[in-house]
């Protein structure tokens, strides 16, 4: 277990977020204004489709009990949308081949990333799938874009010295995004208590949030 929690540490927001601002720089580096742009429309589109699935979660209670869905998993997006682009441009210069190799390797991180989510309890399978395939819809969609276009040059200093500071950050202590994002639920929706998972599957949405403050406060890191 202690392995899988420090290996989802991987797919967290200080993190990934260090590599997608990384992957801008390089493109820009390259001179690849048009990259550039696509993958920051991509990008920042699928970070926005998770922060609404959440916020509407968290403020008003908006899910699919069905399929136990309280919002995308933002964790193996951001893995899924950043690794298999990173690691496409690191092999630029390598044949096609090589290239997609990587892509493909940049998409089994994304899944183990995923993976990690369900065992440590914090996404259920929908949860999960859901941010696999929206990742992977941003890299893949970014790169069959790239294939088109005049691949950038990148001194591999600059991506060696970034690739050491994007995973160094590793070792920092993970943002709070879960309480910032739960305030601006709460602020936004006017309510004094957020909506958590395990009394929102029980309880119809009107009577989906905590009484006891003592349990918000714990649950509030589930996702």
């Amino acid at each position: 277990m202690n392995y899988w929690n420090d290996f989802t540490h991987y797919g967290g927001s200080t993190v990934m977020l260090s590599g997608a601002i990384v992957v801008t720089l390089w493109l820009i580096a390259g001179r690849a204004w048009k990259m550039a742009l696509w993958w920051c429309v991509l990008f920042g589109s699928g970070l926005t489709l998770v922060l609404v699935t959440k916020l509407a979660f968290v403020g008003w209670g908006v899910g699919i009990r069905a399929l136990d869905f309280t919002g995308i998993s933002g964790h193996a997006m951001r893995a899924m949308a950043v690794m298999p682009v990173m690691l496409y441009l690191v092999l630029q210069k390598a044949p096609r081949r090589w290239r997609m190799a990587g892509v493909l390797v940049g998409i089994g991180f994304g899944i183990m990333i995923g993976i990690s989510r369900l065992v440590v309890h914090a996404h259920s399978n929908s949860e999960m799938i859901s941010g696999c395939i929206l990742g992977a819809i941003v890299s893949i969609g970014f790169i069959a874009i790239a294939e088109r276009c005049a691949p950038p040059t990148v001194n591999r200093w600059l991506i060696a010295i970034s690739l050491m500071a994007v995973f160094s950050t590793s070792y920092a202590k993970s943002a709070p995004t879960q309480r910032w994002l739960t305030s601006m639920a709460l602020y936004v929706a006017g309510h004094e208590r957020p909506y958590i998972r395990s009394t929102w599957k029980m309880a119809p949405p009107r009577a989906a949030s905590s009484s006891d403050p003592a349990v918000d406060e714990l649950l509030l890191e589930e996702n």
